[in-house]
């Protein structure tokens, strides 16, 4: 466990739900990534986002799928992509990242309460 942290800490993360438009592979990271757009809906819009994903996923399994991204990071650089937001997910016991889940559809851009 971390570092304990406060309830308003905890509010400053802001974490919504978005619709994966559109899913490529992403050759010029250092470790195997895809480059997502994400449709976190009219108030926020398309944002874009790394994911090392690609052990449990292919691009094609990913479009129209919902995930949860925090939204309030400031972009990262990360070659020559600007991920700009935050996609969710846990590691599995092979280290592995496998996507946190909306298990019913929310509308795009949905925070997380």
């Amino acid at each position: 466990m971390t570092d304990e942290i406060t309830f308003d800490d905890f509010l400053k993360v802001d974490i919504r739900a978005g619709t994966i438009i559109e899913a490529e592979t992403f050759p010029q990271a250092r470790k195997p990534a895809y480059k997502l757009k994400i449709d976190f809906g009219a108030d926020i819009g398309v944002k874009k986002s790394s994911a090392q994903i690609t052990v449990h996923y292919t691009p094609e399994s990913l479009v129209g799928r919902q995930v949860m991204a925090v939204v309030n990071f400031p972009p990262r650089q990360i070659g020559p992509f600007r991920s700009e937001v935050l996609t969710l997910g846990m590691a599995d016991a092979n280290g592995d990242i496998v996507l946190a889940a909306i298990d019913k559809p929310v509308e795009n851009g949905a925070k997380l309460h």
